[in-house]
Parts: C-alpha cells; sequence; structure tokens
C-alpha cells in the first residue's frame, strides 16, 4: 500500500514538475516570436520581392533558392532540395467578358480557372443557362445545355460559422464544372467565385477535366460575386441574353520544381521524425501571402524559434516547404513516396495553410489513444485564447503521410476573412496582420515542443488498432 502510495506521489510530483516546465518554454517561445520573430520579414521578401509563386514558374524557381538560403542561414542540421516534377500553366493575357441584353452591354470581372483551356482567339459567345450545382445537368439534359454557357451560381452558405465547411460545400462546381458541362455539349463555364464577401475580384483555383478527351474540353472561368448577383438578376429578366469571355490559358509540359527540406536532427530519437510544413507555390493573381506565404514562413520560423528558445529537440525535426500543392500535390506526394522508401517513422506532421489570422487552435486526424495525451496540453494554449482542439482533418500536403500510429494536425486560425483573399487578386502582403502571424508561429512552436518532448504512445495504438 505505502509503495502504492509513494507511486502516485512521484507520478504527481512529475505531472506537476513537467506541467510547470512547459508553461515556462511556451511563454518563452511565444515572447521569442512577438519580440523577435522572423516570420513577418521573410513574408515581406517573398511577397513583394518574389510575388505569386504559380507552379512550374520563374517565381516559384525564387521562391525555393530564396527560403533554402534563408534555411541555410538558421545552422540546421541538414538543408537540401528535393526534386519533383511539375505542371506548368499559364494565364497569358488578361481575361475580357461582357453580357448583352436588351442593347445594354455590362462588362463583368473573370479570371480563368487553373487548368483551363483557352477561348478560340475571338472568345466565344452564346447564351447562358443558370445552374446552382452539379446535379442540376442531368435534369436539365443535353437538349437544354447543348451549344449554351453553363453558369455555376451556387453561393457558399453563409450561415456555416466554419468558411471552410462552406467553401466545401459548393468547390465541386468549380473543379468538376467544365468537365461535367461538357459531357452535355455546353461551349464553356462561368462559375460563382469561392467567396463570402460581396466584390468584384474574381477567385481563381484548380479544376480538372479528369478523363475528357481533349477534343471535348472547353474553357473555364470564375466571374466576381457582385457581378454573378447582376448577371443572374439580368437572367430573370432576359433568358436570351449573350454572354462573352476570351481567355489565353495554356497548358505547358511538366518541368522539374523543388520542395525545399530543413532539418535539426534529434538528440535521442534522430529516427522519429516531426515535420512541420505549408507549400511554397501560390496562384498568380495576387502574391499569395496567406495561401501559402503564411504557412512558408511560420514553419520556417518554429525551427528558429526552437534554436531561439534554447530547445534541443530530442527527435529530429524539419521543416518542409511544399511544391505544388495548388494544381497538383506533387510535392506533398513525391516527399511521402520518398519517406516510405527509406523506411521514415513521422510520427508527427503539422501543416499551416488557413491563412496567417489570429490562430484558433488546432484540428487533428489521430486515434483515441493518441487524442486524449492531447487534450492533456490544451490547457497550456488557453492563456493565449488558443484551445480549439478538435478531431478532424490536418492538411492536404500532410495527409499523404498518414499511418496507423501517427498524429496530422493543422492550424487553425480565425477562418472569417480567409475566403476573402483565397486564390484572389488581394491575397497580399497588406492584408497579413505582423502580430497574428507571430502568434501563428509560436503556437506551431509550441506544439511541435510538446510532442517531441512527450512523442506518441506507439505501441498502444498499435494494440489498440488491433483490438
Amino acid at each position: 500500500m505505502k509503495t502504492k502510495l509513494l507511486t502516485i506521489i512521484l507520478c504527481c510530483f512529475v505531472a506537476i514538475t513537467n506541467a510547470q516546465e512547459d508553461e515556462a518554454v511556451l511563454k518563452t517561445v511565444f515572447s521569442t516570436s512577438l519580440t523577435n520573430g522572423k516570420s513577418y520579414a521573410w513574408l515581406d521578401h517573398i511577397s513583394n520581392k518574389i510575388g505569386g509563386r504559380l507552379s512550374g514558374s520563374e517565381n516559384a524557381e525564387l521562391a525555393v533558392q530564396y527560403t533554402k538560403k534563408e534555411l541555410e542561414k538558421l545552422g540546421l542540421d541538414k538543408v537540401w532540395l528535393q526534386p519533383v516534377m511539375v505542371p506548368k500553366w499559364e494565364r497569358g493575357e488578361k481575361e475580357k467578358a461582357y453580357f448583352e441584353t436588351s442593347g445594354f452591354v455590362k462588362e463583368v470581372n473573370i479570371c480563368a480557372l487553373g487548368g483551363s483551356i483557352a477561348t478560340p482567339d475571338d472568345g466565344i459567345s452564346g447564351k447562358v443557362i443558370e445552374v446552382k450545382g452539379l446535379e442540376a445537368l442531368e435534369t436539365l439534359g443535353k437538349e437544354n445545355i447543348e451549344g449554351k454557357i453553363v453558369f455555376f451560381n451556387r453561393p457558399m452558405q453563409a450561415d456555416l460559422i466554419s468558411t471552410f465547411n462552406a467553401y466545401g460545400g459548393c468547390v465541386d462546381q468549380r473543379y468538376s464544372g467544365a468537365m461535367e458541362a461538357a459531357k452535355y455539349g455546353a461551349v464553356g463555364v462561368i462559375v460563382r467565385s469561392m467567396n463570402l464577401r460581396q466584390d468584384d475580384l474574381p477567385h481563381t483555383g484548380s479544376m480538372s477535366y479528369g478523363d475528357l478527351p481533349v477534343e471535348q474540353r472547353i474553357p473555364s472561368a470564375a466571374i466576381s460575386t457582385n457581378d454573378a448577383d447582376k448577371l443572374s438578376k439580368a437572367l430573370k429578366s432576359n433568358q436570351a441574353l449573350q454572354f462573352y469571355f476570351k481567355q489565353n490559358c495554356q497548358q505547358f509540359e511538366d518541368v522539374q520544381s523543388y520542395n525545399v527540406i530543413g532539418e535539426i536532427t534529434g538528440s535521442k530519437f534522430p529516427n522519429e521524425y516531426i515535420l512541420v510544413g505549408g507549400h511554397l507555390d501560390s496562384w498568380d493573381l495576387g502574391d499569395g501571402a496567406h495561401d501559402d506565404g503564411a504557412g512558408v514562413v511560420q514553419s520556417m520560423d518554429v525551427l528558429r524559434l526552437l534554436k531561439e528558445s534554447g530547445i534541443q529537440p530530442k527527435r529530429s525535426i524539419r521543416v518542409v516547404l511544399f511544391m505544388n500543392e495548388e494544381n497538383g500535390l506533387r510535392g506533398a506526394t513525391e516527399y511521402a513516396k520518398v519517406a516510405k522508401e527509406k523506411n521514415e517513422n513521422h510520427i508527427f506532421a503539422l501543416e499551416s495553410d488557413a491563412g496567417g489570422f489570429t490562430p484558433r487552435g488546432f484540428s487533428f486526424a489521430t486515434n483515441d489513444t493518441n487524442f486524449k495525451q492531447i487534450l492533456s496540453w490544451k490547457m497550456l494554449f488557453k492563456p493565449y485564447l488558443i484551445h480549439y482542439f478538435e478531431l478532424g482533418g490536418s492538411g492536404a500536403d500532410v495527409g499523404p503521410l498518414k499511418s496507423e500510429t501517427n498524429v496530422l494536425a493543422g492550424l487553425r486560425p480565425d477562418s472569417q476573412r480567409y475566403f476573402d483573399h483565397h486564390h484572389a487578386a488581394n491575397d497580399t502582403f497588406e492584408h497579413v496582420n505582423k502580430r497574428e502571424l507571430e502568434l501563428g508561429a509560436a503556437t506551431m512552436t509550441a506544439l511541435v515542443y510538446l510532442f517531441d518532448k512527450y512523442g506518441i504512445n506507439q505501441i498502444q495504438n498499435n494494440k489498440e488498432l488491433k483490438d
């Protein structure tokens, strides 16, 4: 009985000591990030000196070289480039569009969707059929669609608090709209921008033709929310109105690019890897400050903050700046493939790809055993008002690393303003708040520190899965 009591007392003492130590470390990390952070300066260069970094572009290559050089300055144990073949698509000359009704011509704001083909040199003109989703195409049938321009006008659901859920509820029309409409004989597709705000900015993003033969592919463009409403209103008065658009985009052969990787080698468990990362590529309309320049520089600063805070990791900590998340996920796929070939044990992977806004917490992809440990850390983040810890998704780039035993996570900032900028011309440096960005970098560093210190219970995970 005495032995059991002593054990309980000892465990309580260790837990209290660990908690006090962890509180002190987190305080140091947050203080260092907010008073001596590097993320904002790095983002300034990436956004304002380099700019939009479309996969396969010259700017993407400049970003690779810049971030590699900056990681080398940090004195990490290893910094290297991982080759990966990526798609190369160019927008070309600015798009043009207008509609005509009752002798009235109204110019509208559009942009080609990433991966779309161009229109003919003289553009496309045709009647418009408005639909609220992909399922409407089958109902209308070829007889009502053939020869027309399909206008997908389902808005993001405004009463959902999670804007990412609202985005997920209508992004299929952007991604698959042209592929599906072409099967019914449509000559082009116009898609309402994925944006909760009313403005004149069209939002690009990836689209796919699937296995549709090249000769059947049709051009696809996004239209601003204001102009989508104007077009919809005009159609109610005149279903025979003519819509015209012209775009000049082009798809080239794949080109070589790189993931940028830096590592602090673990002092005790060097073969257990903790990854933190974001994607280096962006769309071309803005400078990609929120998507995902913020995630890139926050991830870089995690390793710097660990060193600045005097933390010597027990496990190997890697920063991975992935290439080609926006229109192919080639970088993430290649990294996971190489990791599997080398039998690398990634116990934890954290991604930042939701903007540089105020951090609220994390979502996790894991099992109950690991999540119970994660929840025990929640109170450490509460003083910083960052204690949203939920089971759910992680991130596109870390997704391919999922195993039966590891933990994947995504940083979850406040999302209310994210889609005001997502894939649009106003995704620029001036819309990123320095303090919010630095809070995110500190939040990520704190979680990486905890996973490095405590690890995950891989043996228990295996047993739990078998049971």
